[in-house]
């Protein structure tokens, strides 16, 4: 076998990229959130169990990328109008600094202005969705932001820069591959759920098929807005993008795609 094909299979890191759900609702037992819990917990059965994670939260944007760098970060309860106990949720899982400091360096490196932020606390976008994943919180977590000019292609080539990090790293991208918050609010309306199905199996198909070449997948990443109805299923593109990072981690199709109802829309996790 050709060195060539020897270095192709070298394992690169676990790459993910979850819907989190509204707020921190999948916690207490929302039964609109039944089919997105059940589906995080089967997710977390079929990826071996990292030693550490690195989470693209679609809940932080900044004007230079940044990465949280605390020992013991605290938890940013960013949401508003919940139930007290949606304030006091638990997840002490400990922070890596040293491991941000060595992606910080090779961000760097590759040409990505990047700071360390050893303040900054996780938010739900992390602790929701890890919190169903591994309860334990016994996993060492970072956090990586998103740019605040919310670019695709940037982000593709943010994700690519993280593409040395080995198997033992789990790439976790968490945002919502549908995101307008009004038609949340009104799950009758039928043709709200016809152009969310549309954009769904639109993004779907562009991350599954093999059939593509990788530079055709990027592409159609990069020209997200013209899919079907984009700008109705993302509003702002926040909540997408992260799935950008995972993609430029991966650099291949994703191996299954895992599909769930959440408050009335369907949305879905992507496994590379």
């Amino acid at each position: 076998m050709s060195s060539h094909s020897e270095k192709t299979k070298v394992p690169g890191p676990k790459v993910v990229c979850v819907s989190h759900g509204g707020g921190p609702l999948p916690l207490p037992g929302d039964a609109s959130h039944k089919e997105m819990v059940e589906s995080l917990q089967t997710l977390a059965q079929r990826i071996p169990k990292p030693e550490k994670i690195i989470v693209v939260s679609a809940h932080w944007e900044a004007q230079r990328i940044s990465l949280t760098a605390g020992r013991a970060p605290g938890l940013l309860y960013d949401y508003s109008g919940f139930p007290q106990e949606a304030y006091q949720v638990q997840y002490p899982v400990p922070g890596a600094p040293e491991f941000s400091a060595a992606v910080a360096a090779r961000l760097n490196e590759s040409g990505i202005a990047t700071v360390l932020d050893p303040a900054h606390g996780f938010d739900h976008g992390l602790f929701v969705p890890l919190k169903i994943m591994f309860p334990q919180a016994d996993i060492p977590c970072i956090q990586l932001s998103l740019s605040h000019h919310l670019q695709a292609d940037f982000h593709i080539q943010l994700g690519e820069a993280l593409s040395w990090l080995d198997e033992t790293t789990l790439i976790l991208g968490s945002g919502f591959t549908f995101h307008n918050l009004p038609a949340f609010f009104n799950p009758a309306d039928k043709q709200a759920l016809a152009q969310n199905m549309a954009f769904e199996e639109w993004l779907q198909q562009v991350c599954l098929d093999s059939n593509l070449s990788e530079e055709q997948r990027r592409q159609k990443l990069v020209q997200w807005q013209s899919a079907p109805y984009a700008r109705f299923s993302h509003p702002r593109a926040e909540h997408l993008l992260p799935l950008h990072v995972c993609y430029g981690a991966a650099q291949r199709p994703c191996r299954e795609v895992l599909s769930f109802e959440v408050m009335g829309k369907r949305a879905s996790h992507f496994i590379w």
